[in-house]
């Protein structure tokens, strides 16, 4: 058994639909992956978890002076209601943070992803109301999509107000206007769906009782069909599983696909939180997070020591695999486990400038190729072999300080720390 691109392609055109998390179809993404591995030879099992969702009912945008018009908006889930006559107030196009000094009580248009600083800044500026834009100038309308975003907890922990999502078409269209008052509507209500984890495991040879664990999230978002964003990760990691099955490992390798990744990394973090005891074990955790398209590079994050750093250089020198190296961390499943203090490294192919789709309806099969998820999948064996097999684990079972920060400053757990604080 061999990895095999072009079997890894076979795979992800199986996995090409839209599945965001909590679907129907996310379930059956999960099915195919545990169906696959069981095809394998190794057993699978589907660990389920609990989601916050929301259904939008109503969300609405209208500008009121100097001219009167509505524009299409979808709600941010879990944000805040408006009142049933929607909420009327003044309205702001907040360019920087010193915009926010008159935003009281207005309804203000941001560019900038809402993210925890630019959010408790537009909370402490007691803001009526969010919206925020996406697209290019450039759009074909009837060939682009508006996202439904959600305002995540981690966010409400410093406040919530009603939120919309606009076109940039449409937000420089009032903007150029003038549009100085509107009238917001947004009704949700949140509910809880149900996700799943899919786990499979192959006991080691010699040393069961060391696991390294495999991640790679198989949820994609709206409109997407994820493939490049991650079927690709899912489908090298099956490949990984294929290998280690025909080649016994001497530690226990364990393969998860983490649902519900695009909304926060749920399926890892309800991993960690379920399997505590379990962790002790784990020694490493080896993620693959976007991959396969034709013109793209590979790339390798550690988030782990930098001896680790150095060993993966000089290995990729000596074995003549193209991928650039470095310590940092991922903005991807690896996360929950280096908080944890498991070591992690992650795997990834991102694609060149303009050749590649991420988050959108683009993200099709039409970029990617067998030859370039084989390409990554080998770099990933190539390491793995090395740990899984290792005479004696040479990776420390921690997390430097540096990378300490990183995680936590990824996290915001000094500011989600103060805001607890003052409550």
């Amino acid at each position: 058994m061999d990895i095999s691109g072009k079997r890894a392609m076979e795979l992800l055109e199986k996995l090409n639909f839209t599945r965001v998390a909590g679907s129907a179809e996310e379930l059956r993404a999960a099915e195919i992956l545990k169906a696959e591995c069981e095809s394998a030879g190794v057993e699978a099992a589907l660990e389920s978890f609990e989601i916050e969702d929301a259904e939008v009912e109503t969300a609405t945008l209208e500008i009121l002076e100097p001219f009167q018009q509505e524009y299409p908006v979808t709600g941010y889930k879990c944000a805040k209601n408006t009142y049933q006559g929607g909420l009327t107030a003044d309205f702001l196009y907040a360019e920087t943070p010193v915009d926010l000094a008159r935003a009281e009580g207005k309804i203000v248009l941001v560019h900038d992803f809402l993210r925890v600083p630019l959010f408790r800044d537009l909370m402490k500026a007691r803001v009526a109301g969010i919206v925020t834009l996406e697209g290019d100038l450039r759009d074909d309308r009837e060939g682009t999509d508006l996202s439904t975003r959600k305002l995540r907890r981690t966010l409400r922990a410093f406040g919530n107000v009603p939120a919309v999502n606009i076109r940039v078409a449409d937000a420089f269209d009032l903007v150029s206007r003038g549009a100085c008052k509107a009238r917001m509507v947004l009704k949700n209500d949140i509910v809880e769906r149900t996700s799943h984890n899919v786990v499979a495991t192959i006991p080691g040879t010699e040393r069961p009782e060391e696991v390294i664990s495999f991640g790679a999230h198989y949820d994609s978002v709206d409109f997407s069909k994820g493939v490049y964003d991650n079927g690709a990760g899912s489908v090298i990691l099956m490949e990984l599983l294929r290998w280690f099955q025909a080649h016994p490992p001497r530690r226990t390798v364990k393969f998860m696909w983490y649902g519900s990744e695009e909304i926060g990394l749920e399926g890892s973090w309800a991993y960690v939180k379920a399997h505590k005891e379990e962790l002790k074990d784990h020694l490493l955790m080896i993620n693959v997070d976007v991959g396969g398209p034709v013109l793209g590079r590979d790339t390798i994050g550690v988030t782990a020591c930098q001896e680790l750093v150095n060993y993966l250089e000089y290995s990729a020198k000596v074995r003549g695999i193209s991928t650039l190296v470095k310590q940092q961390i991922y903005s991807s499943d690896s996360i929950p486990f280096a908080d944890s203090g498991i070591p992690a490294v992650n795997f990834c192919r991102g694609g060149a400038k303009g050749a590649a789709y991420i988050h959108d309806r683009f993200d099709t099969l039409a970029f990617l190729s067998p030859e370039a998820l084989e390409k990554t999948a080998r770099s990933v064996l190539a390491f793995s072999q090395d740990m899984v097999n290792a005479a004696v684990f040479p990776v420390k079972r921690e997390i430097p300080e540096n990378m300490v920060k990183e995680v936590e400053k990824y996290l915001y757990k000094k500011e989600l720390a103060e805001v607890a604080e003052e409550k």
